[in-house]
């Protein structure tokens, strides 16, 4: 598709870009004597230019009438200095560029190609080859040959492109970066079923200069068979990182899939960092990381010269230090981390955990590092047990690193907490961040992530420096409700029990409370009435909701089967059925618990027997107490002298029809206090 608009515009600048007429010096060509160029011609020179340890031996009179700057260094110099000697060591393009250049001058055909044009175009703005000094020049033909022929071809733009690298700051400044980006990224956007042939990196690496377009024509697809959505993957991977984010950002502005874009940065990390693939992890010294000795790198092994130093595993390069290569690597890992797709399902979780590893290792900016801590939260529960082992570099207290995993989680609550009450109340940066992500809270994620977490702590629980703090406070993050089964915990518990066998009684008391014995499973409870590692009152909660779940399923069914007898029916096979699918160590543990439950029934029968006989002894005591401490019963003298009292009382109420003054009571009470006292 566009290879074709291409090859109609080579045809145009096929045989070279011709110079002006009026060559001021006829020439048959330039040849090279060693580190030196010679212009084939009988006139002797009288300028020598000198780049690096290249010198040119030319003819003033060509390059002043086409070049503004070696007309201001040969007019304009001071008269002490040489003026037929010029250095010119900082031209971008080097001595290749300054060759072509020079051959234009002169009058010779120059190829015009994807290999040099960059460095061509950068050199003829540095020598000021403007239209202002002749009509044509050189700045006029390199800008045509970019805009009409390299830009309307996808391997033509790839390859400018990766050449612009060393070509820093020009290529810039002269948008030659900016244009190649916008054309690739709109080729990768557009519509694959017109494009007739791909150009790959395995092509590049093996020749720097641009293939003969004759010569891969036959090695285009058929028509007829279909073109996969990452044909472009492995063309921008050869790209160094600062340019590959911007075709990346490019190829994002212009509505590519979030999951393309994605998995093109998957793509990327996986060629360029060392061991980042699943098949070749990434070793815990940073060594054995960036060693060149290193084997298992990617397919390319190479440093640039330029702003940027790509190291690969596998690179035979010792001029290049290992403080130089950790410090482009963290670039890269930096770069990546800003570009990747704030959706939810554009990248792996074990690609973010992945590039968290590194990061770390790396000493990455530590707001990268937040940003990219709340994107694994955000699919937490699509994390790996392996993803989630990460050491803790730097740090000698444990050898993994559980505060990392910590906040993981935290954010994992946090988001899922944000998304079941009110997901509209985000900050900018979170609506930013989380942007397309924006999900109902699912409890199968909270159960997902609970599992992770139980065999992440039963993973670290064996390192001896692990504080009971950080597995007490990792193990309780999670609500109740986000686990089931608690045997997970349990054997994380046990774990952490062996490997610390110097733990107080109360410390082991304070562990095991993070457990729920009543979630245990029937296997764990039996497993834990034989741990002699944990506390007598465990043992004996977790013998006690055994009991009570076996109690609760007897009762369950005798309500079902309508009571009498018939009950017990159909728990007799299940339970041998059970103890026949479990091995013989389970069976021996299942039967030593069913004697201790016994017993403790037999004991719980005798506690209630004593209590009832403490209560008959309790009650016969009561009744002593109350007799003894009974009021001494009057005399029948005395109990007659009240009642003929109170009859005289009622007579009187009744003949006055009132009360008695108040004055008369003492009168009357009187002798009958005495005469009480006297009995």
């Amino acid at each position: 598709m566009w290879d074709s608009e291409a090859e109609s515009g080579r045809d145009v600048y096929g045989n070279g870009v011709p110079s002006a007429a009026k060559p001021g010096v006829r020439t048959d060509g330039f040849e090279q004597r060693g580190q030196s160029w010679y212009v084939a011609t009988d006139i002797p020179s009288d300028l020598l230019v000198q780049i690096g340890d290249i010198s040119f031996h030319l003819h003033k009179y060509p390059l002043l009438s086409r070049s503004g700057k070696m007309n201001r260094v040969i007019y304009e110099s001071p008269r002490e200095t040489e003026a037929n000697r010029i250095n010119l060591d900082d031209l971008p393009g080097g001595p290749e560029a300054f060759e072509l250049a020079a051959k234009f001058c002169y009058g010779i055909a120059v190829d015009l190609n994807a290999a040099n044009i960059s460095g061509l175009r950068c050199a003829a703005e540095y020598l000021e080859m403007t239209e202002d000094l002749e009509e044509g020049n050189l700045i006029f033909k390199t800008e045509a040959f970019l805009s009409y022929v390299v830009l309307s071809s996808w391997r033509d733009s790839i390859l400018v492109l990766k050449n612009s690298e060393k070509l820093s700051p020009w290529a810039e400044n002269l948008q030659i970066v900016r244009r190649c980006s916008e054309s690739i990224a709109w080729k990768a956007c557009a519509n694959p079923k017109g494009i007739r042939w791909q150009y790959t990196g395995k092509q590049h690496r093996s020749s720097v200069s641009s293939p003969k377009w004759n010569e891969l024509k036959d090695s285009s697809p058929s028509r007829g068979s279909p073109v996969p959505p990452d044909w472009w993957f492995e063309d921008v991977s050869i790209l160094r990182i600062d340019h590959f984010v911007r075709v990346v950002t490019a190829i994002k502005v212009k509505g590519m899939r979030h999951e393309l874009v994605g998995a093109a940065i998957v793509h990327y990390a996986t060629k360029w960092l060392p061991g980042f693939a699943r098949d070749s992890p990434l070793d815990d010294g940073s060594n054995s990381t960036f060693s060149s000795d290193s084997g298992g790198g990617g397919p390319l092994s190479s440093s640039w010269k330029g702003g940027l130093h790509m190291i690969v595993a596998g690179a035979k390069d010792d001029s290049v230090p290992a403080a130089v290569q950790a410090k482009d690597q963290r670039m890269i890992v930096e770069s990546l981390i800003s570009i990747v797709p704030p959706q939810k399902d554009s990248v792996s979780c074990s690609f973010l955990l992945r590039l968290l590893r590194m990061a770390n290792m790396l000493k990455v900016a530590p707001a990268l590092v937040t940003e990219l801590e709340k994107r694994v939260g955000m699919q937490f529960e699509q994390a790996t047990l392996a993803d989630l082992l990460i050491p803790a570099y730097n740090k000698s207290d444990t050898m993994y690193d559980v505060d990392l995993v910590q906040r993981l989680l935290e954010h994992f609550l946090v988001q899922e907490q944000s998304e079941g009450c009110s997901p509209g109340r985000q900050s900018f940066s979170d609506t930013k961040m989380y942007d397309g992500a924006a999900r109902g809270a699912n409890p199968n994620a909270k159960i997902r992530v609970a599992r992770l977490v139980d065999g992440y702590l039963t993973e670290v629980s064996r390192d001896r420096n692990l504080s009971l703090t950080k597995f007490q406070v990792l193990a309780e993050a999670l609500p109740e409700s986000a686990r089931s089964c608690d045997d997970g915990l349990y054997r994380a518990i046990d774990s952490y029990l062996k490997a610390h066998p110097t733990l107080t009684e109360h410390e082991r008391k304070r562990l095991c409370r993070v457990m729920d014995c009543q979630k245990l499973s029937i296997d764990a409870c039996m497993h834990a009435a034989q741990n002699e590692r944990l506390p007598l009152r465990v043992v004996v909660q977790v013998l006690f909701s055994e009991q009570v779940k076996i109690s609760n399923a007897i009762a369950g069914s005798s309500l079902k089967e309508g009571g009498g007898e018939s009950h017990y029916q159909p728990l007799i096979p299940n339970r041998k059925t059970l103890l026949e699918g479990t091995p013989q160590s389970f069976q021996e543990g299942w039967a030593a618990a069913k004697k201790d439950i016994n017993t403790l029934k037999f004991e719980l029968d005798s506690v209630k027997a004593k209590y009832l006989e403490l209560q008959n002894d309790m009650e016969t005591l009561q009744k002593q107490f109350d007799k003894l401490t009974k009021p001494k019963q009057a005399s029948p003298w005395t109990a007659g002298w009240k009642k003929l009292s109170k009859l005289a009382k009622a007579h009187e109420h009744n003949d006055g029809g009132q009360m008695l003054p108040a004055a008369d009571v003492p009168r009357k009470t009187a002798p009958r206090r005495w005469r009480n006292s006297i009995s």
